[in-house]
């Protein structure tokens, strides 16, 4: 019951707290970046079953895999996708935290 609860808190209200903090005066463009980012989940959509609680997703969904990760990290650093790479590897710890939590 507490699992799912941090899980999408992590996705949810941590990124609504990075905007705050860190990018006052464009909040709520980059608290919509990140919440796009789960975008990357419609990769669920090739699994069977689509929805699984008891799945790490990482590793297992095309999206979710080291060579996405690395083009996420790649995203981080170039002034321009900063952000789309930040929230991008934030969803990752997310689901790996998820799935530790398992």
């Amino acid at each position: 019951m507490l699992r799912p609860i941090i899980h999408y808190s992590l996705h949810l209200i941590i990124p609504l707290i990075v905007a705050l903090i860190f990018f006052p005066k464009k909040w709520k463009e980059v608290y919509l970046i990140f919440l796009s980012t789960m975008l990357i989940d419609l990769d669920h959509l090739l699994a069977d079953p689509i929805f699984d609680p008891n799945r790490c997703s990482i590793e297992l969904h095309p999206l979710h895999t080291c060579y996405a990760i690395i083009g996420y990290g790649v995203l981080f650093f170039f002034k321009k996708t900063r952000i789309i790479g930040l929230a991008l590897l934030w969803h990752i710890i997310t689901d790996q935290l998820d799935c530790w939590m398992m």
